[in-house]
């Protein structure tokens, strides 16, 4: 076996058994699209800044419109009479 190329041995298992196929296949889905989805949010989110010196602080520039992702530990009832009135969480 010394001597032989990856591509020639990933040929020679893949000739033995084809029932690799589907499941290389699937495999190369799922790291593609994990990639893809990666490259989206690098370059799509609003909390990833690549130009540091001419937008120092991209959030500032968010309107009120904008969708943007925050933490509360506590939900924020939308129904409620009066701004900001928070929800009592019952367990």
């Amino acid at each position: 076996m010394a001597g032989t190329t990856l591509g020639a041995r990933f040929y020679r298992q893949i000739k033995r058994h084809p029932g690799l196929i589907p499941m290389i296949g699937f495999i190369g889905l799922g790291m593609g699209s994990a990639a893809l989805y990666l490259l989206r949010l690098a370059l799509r989110s609003p909390d990833v800044c690549w130009d540091r010196k001419n937008n120092p602080e991209p959030w500032n520039r968010l309107s009120p419109n904008d969708q943007y992702k925050s933490f509360l530990a506590t939900p924020l009832v939308y129904g409620a009479p009066g701004p900001g009135i928070r929800a009592t969480v019952e367990t």
